[in-house]
């Protein structure tokens, strides 16, 4: 294949990665250029590879067929070229990008001294090597503080508590997963993650970190609290990164816009995953970077030239697993996703983590054992919180630490959150996804809440 013809991705995620793998599938080749030394891996799972569950082999992703190692420095859009940091170049027909994110590194005092990087003991928490760097340096008794509890800091406050690790997650906002869940189900992840032992303290956040001789030693903490500890890791959220596309001059906002075809205001270039932002969303999530790259793969080899990308509508899915090894998962063709569209695809049986959703008429056990105190389920889509006007039904159980809420305006469902017990998480997604009216009988949310058999 000429230059001229050429499809070169930048990024060897989980977008980029099954984007060279379905472009093969279709009969067109295309060269990923990834810039870890790691072979392509699932970065959903690294909080299980922290819980020790799984080694670094088991959540690796099939590699593609052309698969270079190096870091892409620059965009020459002109001579359609990319430039290397080891001096070679690379030339293209058409670029995708897909880059990913960077992990948001607070400008806490102490934390950056003299220009420095990480102090010994402060960890980000989003690549694989971050993720085996803090699992050497996790024993049992350990001192950890986790700043953030989104999904990313829940897992990894999780993950050390399991480890044996004394954990405090702080959180900036006034309660865990704020982005995905109501207080109630909110309260239910805080009542777990403390049965494991991890000290949680909502509306509030890590206000510096004290080091001495290169190491973190203590944290001070907005509400006054200080502690010492011997590790601090940073789960604060991610940045697209679009680096790359700025200095290429490429149009830039929260990410790197791209339209309907998935393509950025080069027309030679496209964007897919973490590091796009298509009708002013970045999404930052797994599904919707596998939609994306479906879409893209169809464009590019021309099996599909009228397919356009609309948007991804998904549902949220956290397993926090309970103590001790599990056998490995078997591997699919994609990797499990963070999320997933309501009628995702079956993805591989056992996965702890979150995972994506089995499609509709795929069989499903008729019912599924109370969660045990170390295990917890979490499902979330739509709009978890109501508007007024709208209409919300609630069956929570406090002895089984269960809870199921939907949100419905008018006729539709708009929104639910699950915790505990997820049998019914797959048809009260369909549900969202199809937004066609709701049975008009009177028992059709209490069905909808108590049929099991529908995940």
């Amino acid at each position: 294949m000429t230059s001229n013809a050429r499809v070169v991705v930048i990024g060897a995620g989980l977008a980029g990665v099954t984007l060279a793998r379905r472009l093969a599938e279709l009969g067109t080749q295309a060269l990923v250029v990834g810039d870890e030394e790691h072979p392509p891996y699932n970065r959903v799972l690294l909080a299980e590879v922290l819980a020790g569950r799984y080694g670094p082999e088991v959540i690796a992703l099939p590699a593609p067929a052309e698969l270079a190692r190096g870091r892409v420095t620059a965009i020459d859009r002109a001579a359609r070229t990319v430039h290397c940091a080891d001096g070679t170049s690379i030339g293209y027909g058409t670029l995708v990008l897909a880059t990913g994110s960077n992990p948001v590194l607070p400008a806490l005092p102490g934390l950056f001294a003299r220009g420095r990087g990480l102090p010994e003991g402060v960890h980000a928490f989003r690549t694989l090597d971050d993720c085996l760097r803090l699992s050497a340096a996790v024993r049992p008794g350990v001192r950890a503080v986790v700043a953030g509890g989104g999904l990313l800091g829940v897992s990894a406050a999780r993950a050390l508590a399991v480890r044996g690790a004394q954990v405090l997650l702080a959180q900036q906002a006034g309660r865990l997963l704020e982005r995905q869940l109501d207080p109630d189900a909110s309260a239910l992840v805080e009542r777990h993650l403390t049965g494991l032992g991890v000290e949680v303290h909502t509306e509030c956040r890590v206000r510096d970190v004290h080091c001495s001789d290169g190491a973190v030693r203590s944290v001070r903490l907005a509400d006054g609290y200080a502690l010492d500890t011997d590790l601090v890791v940073l789960a604060c959220g991610v940045r697209p990164r679009t680096r790359l596309a700025e200095e290429a001059g490429l149009a830039v906002r929260q990410g790197i816009v791209v339209d309907d075809e998935l393509r950025t205001s080069d027309p030679r270039i496209r964007a897919v995953g973490d590091c796009a932002e298509h009708d002013g969303t970045v999404y930052g999530l797994a599904a919707p970077a596998l939609d994306q790259a479906g879409v893209l793969a169809d464009l590019l080899s021309g099996t599909r030239t009228t397919t356009r990308y609309t948007g991804t509508r998904s549902l949220t899915r956290l397993t926090l697993t309970a103590p001790g090894p599990v056998p490995a998962p078997a591997r699919s063709t994609g990797g499990p996703a963070v999320t997933a569209p309501a009628t995702g695809t079956v993805t591989a049986p056992g996965v702890p983590a979150a995972t994506t959703e089995p499609a509709p008429g795929t069989p499903a056990p008729t019912t599924r054992p109370a969660p045990s105190p170390a295990a917890l389920d979490v499902a979330a889509f739509g709009e978890t919180v109501p508007l007024p006007g709208d209409d919300v039904v609630r069956l929570a159980d406090a002895t089984r630490g269960t809870y199921r809420k939907v949100v419905v305006r008018g006729d539709r469902l708009v929104g639910g959150v699950l915790v505990g017990e997820l049998g019914t998480v797959g048809t009260l997604a369909r549900a969202w996804e199809s937004a066609e009216p709701l049975p008009a009988e009177g028992g059709g949310l209490l069905h909808l809440l108590t049929t099991v058999g529908g995940s």
